[in-house]
Formats: structure tokens, sequence, C-alpha cells
């Protein structure tokens, strides 16, 4: 449940925080209207408000579960530079294994990288919204506007995360139906 409720959430934050760069661009490019969340700054920044409320509560829920389920220590570890670096050169040359239910060294290391880069984006968020009362984690990256190049690197790499997942789904379609049950079957799914 967590896993949808966060993608849903994403979808809306990085829609609408679209709508806020266009609003202030960082780069010499805005993203396309139809591709964003708000209309304006400001109904943009409420859909972005909403939503990390949304992402937050149920990231910290997720986060609890991992922990105390014990689901990140089962799932994400080990995790060697070199077990990934081995799997990504087979992922290079299409030799894919994939077991449902069992994440290998490029996964593990893909959601680890990208639950700590949604850390990142809430504490860059953090310092953008509110720059006065987080001054010392806004110093940390730099001040406001390193803040927002933070915010907007990570922001990319999310999207970036998304992108693959998604790619990675339609390679490999038996991995649908267990996002939605939260199930894998064992049997027979190797290769």
């Amino acid at each position: 449940i967590t896993h949808w409720i966060n993608a849903v959430a994403m979808l809306v934050m990085i829609g609408s925080g679209w709508e806020i760069y266009n609003a202030s661009p960082l780069f010499d490019f805005r993203f396309p209207r139809d591709l964003t969340l708000g209309g304006w700054l400001g109904g943009a920044l409420q859909w972005h408000f909403a939503a990390m409320w949304i992402l937050v509560i149920n990231g910290l829920i997720y986060l609890a579960y991992g922990v105390i389920s014990r689901h990140f220590k089962a799932n994400f570890l080990p995790l060697t530079p070199r077990a990934v670096l081995s799997e990504f050169g087979n992922a290079l040359r299409g030799r894919i294994k994939h077991e449902l239910g069992v994440y290998n060294p490029v996964q593990r290391a893909a959601y680890v990288g990208v639950i700590s880069v949604i850390v990142v984006i809430v504490l860059s968020g953090l310092a953008i919204w509110k720059p006065v009362q987080f001054q010392g984690l806004a110093s940390l990256m730099g001040g406001f506007e390193g803040a927002r190049w933070v915010h907007f690197i990570a922001m990319a790499l999310v999207v970036l995360f998304v992108a693959v997942h998604v790619a990675m789904v339609a390679l490999v379609p038996r991995t649908l139906l267990p996002m939605f049950t939260g199930r894998a079957s064992q049997t027979g799914q190797g290769g």
C-alpha cells in the first residue's frame, strides 16, 4: 500500500514541483505546462505541500515497517560495490536474472539510493520552504540557492528512478501483479 501511496504522492510532487520551478527556473528551460500541476505558482505550492505531508507520513510508515519487519535487512543487505558492479555489467550485456521477491544487487542499490534521495528531497525542501527557521540545514546545502540545486538534482534522480522502474516493469511484466498484491510466488520464477 505504501508503494502506491508514494507513487501517487511523488507524481503530484513532481508535477507541482515543475510548475514551481517554472516560476523561477535554475536553467534556461521550462517544463511544458501539460506536464505541470497547479496552473500557477500558488496552486502548485498548495498541491506540493499537500502531497509533501502525504509523502512524509507515508514514508515514515514505510521506514518504520521496513525496520520493524526487518524487510530492509532481509531484502537490501548485504550490499557491496563489487556485487553491484558485477550485476550491472550483466544487465548491460542483457543477462538480467530476475527472481520475483528477490532483489539483485543493482535493485538493492537502487532502492537504498532512492530512499536516501527522498530523505535529501525532504530536507532540502524544508530548507527551501523555511530558510530562516532551518538556516542551519540550508547552510549545509550552500544556503537557499544551494538547497534549490540540491532539491532539483534529487528530484531529477527520483524521476530517473521512476523511469527506470517503469521500464523494468515493462521488460519483466510478471512483476506488475506482485506490486499490487505485495506477494510474489517463488515457484518457477527464476531467470
